[in-house]
């Protein structure tokens, strides 16, 4: 498979492929797995267990609603 030079400069050399009933997806692999972890926990770095738990709940409780679902 050939990837071109500008995406490969961009992304690196190195994907995880990903496969799908209808297509597949190329997942760069980051070169330093603990600056990929850090940089995808973002703010969640500085917040507490139980405020993480909170946001997940009210997204939940959101996503229910605009599903009609009211549980």
């Amino acid at each position: 498979m050939y990837i071109p030079k500008d995406v490969r400069e961009k992304y690196g050399e190195k994907y995880h492929i990903v496969t799908y009933e209808d297509r597949i997806e190329l997942v760069p692999v980051a070169d330093d797995h603990f600056a990929a972890v850090r940089e995808a926990a973002g703010e969640l770095r500085d917040a507490s267990v139980d405020d993480i738990g909170a946001d997940i709940e009210a997204e939940a409780k959101a996503a229910a609603r605009e599903n009609g679902d009211d549980r």
